[in-house]
């Protein structure tokens, strides 16, 4: 079934964080995260930092996604979309290992870049590790950004953010869509605020998409989906959570969803959400039973 497009003043809203998920760091816990920020840039270039960074890349999985869209036609049908959300730039993710990644990235030739989000981990100048990596990828629809809550906690103004992606070519959208085309089929791309930090406004970001164009909408948090979904869009990308990182027998400790949305594909009333597991770590440079993850998205329509 296609998704229902209802409408947006009546629609129910995403719920936000609860408690210091949905704040910015301040205090104890940011003085925590600069102690552990200098433990890791003390760790990596030696013997043990070299070994754990070479278990993330080795681990790290380029996966082939199939996504169904109900609205578009068959000019869309076969469109290939890298999609790459928390990045962590700076925590065991270097100018060098970001160039890695990126150089795979753009062997693969997609249509269509999309960064979910959480690309720096701890200071604003850590986007500067981006721009060789991006300036790899020429993708022939562009390279678009949204931000996510790490940005917001080391500048809420997101300026050095802002300024080095689009100097790199990157679109960002902050509540905002745009037309793309493709094999003269229209796809509205949108991205919102995040939901954690930032002020999504879906209303705005889907101003100007006709009725029967299918939507695409990036969203750091996956909560969104709850909105985005009762809204109709056909079609949501995400991140944030890392997919647990850590998991023991299918649990994590981290709570970065209310709604169960770790990753992977859900589905509600013919809307989709894909939540990417992310290319990077925070906090510990660990995974455990939740490899890394570029998702290479391949949009499949009705028509």
């Amino acid at each position: 079934m296609r998704p229902i497009r209802r409408s947006l003043e009546s629609r129910r809203r995403a719920p936000r964080p609860r408690g210091w998920l949905g704040c910015r760091k301040t205090g104890l816990r940011l003085q925590i995260d600069h102690v552990l920020l200098r433990l890791w840039d003390w760790l990596y270039p030696h013997r043990l930092g070299s070994w754990l960074r070479q278990r993330l890349e080795r681990g790290l999985v380029f996966s082939e996604v199939g996504l169904r869209l109900r609205r578009g036609g068959r000019g869309l049908h076969g469109l290939r979309i890298a999609y790459l959300s928390d990045l962590h730039a700076g925590h065991f993710m270097s100018e060098v290992d970001l160039c890695r990644i990126f150089e795979q990235v753009a062997r693969r030739e997609p249509e269509l870049v999309c960064l979910g989000g959480d690309l720096i981990e701890r200071r604003p100048e850590q986007v500067l590790l981006l721009g060789k990596a991006l300036s790899l990828l020429q993708p022939p629809l562009g390279i678009f950004a949204v931000p996510g809550n790490h940005e917001y906690d080391v500048d809420s103004d997101l300026v050095l953010w802002r300024h080095t992606l689009e100097e790199h070519g990157v679109e960002i959208l902050i509540n905002q869509g745009r037309r793309l085309m493709h094999n003269d089929e229209s796809l509205w791309l949108a991205g919102v605020d995040d939901l954690s930090l930032g002020r999504p406004d879906l209303a705005c970001a889907l101003r100007g998409a006709a009725e029967d164009e299918p939507i695409l909408l990036l969203s750091h948090h996956p909560d969104f989906f709850y909105e985005a979904s009762r809204a109709g869009v056909d079609l949501t990308l995400s991140g944030h959570t890392h997919g647990g990182q850590i998991t023991f027998f299918g649990r994590t400790p981290l709570r970065h969803t209310q709604l169960g949305y770790w990753r992977g594909t859900f589905s509600e009333d013919g809307a989709q959400l894909y939540v990417g597991r992310g290319v990077g770590t925070t906090k510990l440079p660990l995974r455990l039973n939740t490899p890394g993850e570029v998702a290479m998205i391949r949009l499949l329509t009705e028509d």
